[in-house]
């Protein structure tokens, strides 16, 4: 299943309003009807957008990004002598330089491009524009005075933002870039406990932030940080318990944080906190194929969860307990008929089937001995 999108677009006041070029300057802007135009956007914020065409909308490449990972370049290092400039840890792993080919004498800071990408980063925090009030005569007879008295304001995008950084983030993650996804994520987290400071606990906004602790908790666990990784994907069931349970996405992601917290757990020894998280988890899978009982990809969620129950069961020494888990878990899947458009499922129901009928097996030869 799709991971939850962390970052639904927010509805604001203006946005039946047609979208505009951020300058002003689109196909039916002429010199004549600017005043008609600024008197009917006058109750209006322009949309938010990057004039170097960098937004959450935008695959793009420039001077400021690394060619390895296509992220914004982290802790910006350049190759002597060929002065290429990529992330720390991607050019790292590197003895000769991805572009032109050149032998890597040294790895050195590049801190100018560095604070050029955190300035452009911060950037898109904020969009500047000038309040416009309601009394357009008045403007109109204040004249030079009122231009010079208009308050400037800057409308919070956030949103935009956010999207934009787990762009950057996603990338550096499929590149193995951990600690640059990291530092892009934090930020976004940023963003949002700020929004949630300001507008509540909405429904968009937990999910959001659930969404990016939940992959910040990957991150730690890349890295082998274990407790840091806990920590986050509690703090990512927190927010996303809160939500309703009606929508899949969230329920699968509130799910598998859970089983990773119960893995994390799993792999430290601790069996009965990992059962705990295990059966969390699978409690949330059996509403959502209660709710949904013709999705199969819940069903397929549903067993594998009964199957990490049903092992930490029998390491724990609750034989008959285990064994009726596996059983169970083989009901759902062998009956289990895929529609046309589920067959991206397919390698998964036999992945899943193949485990469970051997971990049956295992269990009987054991019993036989």
């Amino acid at each position: 299943m799709t991971p939850v999108c962390p970052f639904v677009k927010a509805s604001r006041p203006d946005e039946a309003s047609p979208k505009k070029c951020p300058f002003g300057f689109d196909s039916q802007t002429t010199t004549s009807n600017n005043k008609q135009q600024q008197q009917q956007q006058q109750s209006s914020v322009v949309e938010a957008k990057c004039p170097f065409g960098y937004d959450s909308q935008t695959f793009k490449l420039g001077p400021l990004s690394c060619v390895i990972c296509q992220a914004l370049t982290f802790q910006c290092s350049r190759c002597v002598p060929c002065t290429h400039a990529f992330c720390k840890a991607c050019i790292s792993r590197f003895k000769d330089c991805p572009l032109c080919g050149a032998d890597i004498e040294k790895i050195e800071e590049d801190e100018k491009i560095q604070s050029m990408v955190d300035r452009f980063i911060e950037g898109h925090a904020r969009i500047k524009r000038t309040h416009v009030d309601n009394n357009v005569e008045e403007k109109e007879e204040g004249g030079a005075d009122s231009q010079k008295n208009k308050t400037v304001i800057y409308e919070d995008v956030s949103l935009e933002r956010g999207a934009f950084l787990v762009q950057h983030a996603m990338r550096a993650l499929r590149a193995q870039n951990f600690e640059s996804a990291k530092s892009r994520l934090s930020l976004c987290a940023e963003d949002i406990r700020d929004q949630l400071e300001k507008m509540g606990h909405t429904s968009d906004l937990c999910s959001q932030l659930g969404a990016v602790l939940g992959m910040l908790g990957d991150c730690c666990r890349a890295t082998g940080d274990a407790d840091s990784a806990i920590s986050y994907f509690e703090e990512s069931v927190e927010f996303l318990s809160k939500l309703p349970r009606d929508d899949l996405e969230i329920t699968h992601t509130l799910s598998v944080s859970l089983n990773k917290i119960g893995d994390l757990k799993y792999y430290a020894g601790d069996l009965q906190a990992a059962r705990s998280y295990y059966f969390r988890s699978l409690n949330v899978r059996r509403d959502a194929v209660k709710n949904n009982p013709n999705v199969s990809s819940q069903i397929l969620d549903l067993a594998v969860s009964l199957a990490k129950v049903a092992d930490v069961d029998r390491s724990l020494g609750n034989e008959d307990v285990a064994v009726n888990g596996f059983e169970e878990a083989i009901k759902l899947v062998e009956p289990l008929k895929l529609k046309p458009e589920e067959t991206g499922l397919e390698q998964r129901l036999v992945s899943v089937l193949e485990f469970l009928k051997s971990q049956l097996v295992e269990k009987q030869a054991e019993t036989a001995l």
